[in-house]
């Protein structure tokens, strides 16, 4: 018996009219713009153009959300493509199922493009933006309270979350709470986006460190909070541990293996985060460009 609980909410959609209002897109919708609002900071900060974060997203958003969706559909393929199921279903991204390592593969890769297309330098863009990152990642998974999933074991703790009986998982219907796991990983994200800002401050990373120590920071904690789920996934249970912990030690040891190679080749931060500013001729001794001193010689 537990003497407090954290209870789920009883709706996650709201109508306006006909249309849906959905929670946890609006939680989605809630973490890019604070993101965005985050990084454009950090961007002017860094030497870069009010504006620019923006412009990037229009291309890292809906390569994420593809991304996102791809690896759990991949990773969860039965619910959509097993006997009974509507394939057409897997594109239904506003009733739930990202999965981080997709949003964030095929969303950096979005970000490459826009940061090409816009003469920006990848990596400090990817520094900017990281902190931004793990905030809307935090709100996000307030989504997964409204949704009543991806909770975690069951637990009798003070904290421990009210789950619906229609909402429990096979084989554990007769629990009545388990592990916030979403809470928990709203908090560790916040906690990982200050050490991050930190850090950044007090090392003065540069050259993708910083998105590099939101990796491994993100990681850590995804690891143990993934071995506290039972939600099933088909891909799950390799050698003994789910996919998604195996993921995460790997990219967690990708991420800190990065930041070590990159601290020894390129200390410090870059001086400067805008491609257009490498080809332009560094001043002479006496003020003028080298270009207008060679123009005065002919």
């Amino acid at each position: 018996m537990t003497f407090a609980s954290i209870p789920s909410p009883g709706e996650g959609v709201w109508y306006l009219g006909p249309v849906p209002i959905r929670a946890y897109a609006l939680c989605i919708v809630l973490g890019v713009v604070v993101a965005i609002w985050i990084g454009e900071r950090r961007w002017e900060a860094r030497g870069g153009r009010r504006g620019q974060v923006g412009d990037v997203a229009i291309w890292a958003i809906p390569f994420g959300l593809v991304g996102g969706r791809l690896y759990h559909v991949i990773t969860d393929y039965e619910l959509y493509f097993g006997e009974g199921r509507e394939p057409i279903t897997a594109l239904y991204v506003w009733q739930g199922g990202l999965g981080i390592w997709g949003a964030v593969a095929l969303g950096a890769l979005g970000a490459y493009i826009g940061c090409r297309r816009a003469q920006m330098r990848f990596l400090p863009f990817a520094d900017a933006v990281a902190p931004g990152i793990l905030v809307a990642q935090a709100l996000g998974r307030w989504g997964n309270w409204f949704n009543q999933e991806l909770f975690g074991r069951p637990t009798s703790l003070p904290w421990a979350l009210e789950i619906e009986p229609g909402s429990r998982p096979e084989g554990y219907e007769q629990f009545e709470t388990f592990h916030p796991t979403f809470l928990y990983e709203f908090g560790w994200n916040l906690g990982i986006a200050a050490l991050v800002v930190w850090a950044d401050r007090r090392l003065n990373l540069g050259f993708g460190r910083v998105f590099a120590l939101y990796v491994a920071g993100y990681t850590a904690g995804r690891g143990w909070i993934e071995h506290l789920r039972i939600d099933d996934v088909q891909l799950d249970d390799v050698f003994g541990l789910r996919v998604n912990v195996w993921v995460s030690i790997v990219v967690f040891l990708a991420a800190v293996s990065y930041f070590a190679v990159s601290s020894r080749r390129h200390p410090g931060r870059e001086a400067t985060v805008l491609r257009e500013l490498e080809d332009e001729p560094a001043p002479g001794p006496d003020g003028d460009d080298r270009a207008d001193r060679d123009n005065q010689v002919r």
